[in-house]
């Protein structure tokens, strides 16, 4: 068993706290069909980055701003085949209101529909991928999303499913827990932690005078 302390946890959303890997292939499969974008490439490249961020960098002929803004709206509209990550709920609601996050690739209008559609509550901080001119595997979405709510990066854990998220949290000075969801053990090596399950973690909460101690647990 691994034992982390921290001020705050930051979540990423897809793979981590909902399991929307049905309809994510869903849009994207439809999408590459409609540009003539090899899916198989796409598969390798998308996880864990910005829609605007995979558009360019798989058709840097098609408008990404305009793309991004269609699939937006569409994933937005569309909730079929969303489930919570078994443990996702019980983990967030163990922690007090203003010590998690939720930082995501998606837009903020995908980030709620999700959670709401599953019964996850909503944070006070979201970070999406148009609050940052970078997107994950830059660092900038984890210390925005420390920043709002007022903790030290480095007092911050960070839940991953991705390499590219992983590696955003590293170079922002956090420790990251990786899920194996979307992603196998071996592809998530560099983690400080790995866990097979969400609901393998325990998170302790301590009320101390300069504020929350969070201890969180893995086995």
């Amino acid at each position: 068993m691994k034992k982390f302390f921290c001020d705050a946890v930051l979540f990423d959303l897809d793979g981590v706290l909902v399991d929307s890997i049905e309809c994510i292939k869903r849009h994207w499969t439809n999408w590459a069909a409609r540009h003539g974008v090899d899916i198989e490439y796409l598969n390798r490249v998308a996880h864990g980055r910005r829609t605007i961020d995979i558009i360019r960098l798989v058709a840097p002929h098609l408008s990404a701003e305009e793309e991004d803004a269609a699939m937006s709206a569409a994933e937005a509209s569309d909730t079929d085949g969303l489930r919570e990550v078994p443990g996702a709920d019980a983990l967030v609601r163990a922690l007090p209101p203003d010590a998690w996050a939720v930082v995501t690739s998606g837009s903020l209008a995908v980030a709620t529909a999700r959670m709401k559609r599953i019964g996850l509550p909503v944070p006070d901080v979201i970070v999406t991928a148009n609050d940052v001119s970078e997107g994950k595997p830059n660092p900038a979405p984890f210390l925005l999303a420390a920043e709002r709510l007022g903790v030290a990066p480095e007092r911050c854990i960070v839940f991953e499913d991705a390499p590219a998220g992983i590696e955003a949290g590293l170079a922002g000075g956090m420790q990251v827990i990786a899920v194996v969801s979307t992603h196998s053990a071996d592809q998530l090596t560099k983690a400080s932690a790995v866990v097979d399950r969400l609901s393998d973690v325990q998170i302790r909460v301590e009320n101390g005078e300069t504020g929350f101690r969070l201890t969180v647990l893995t086995e």
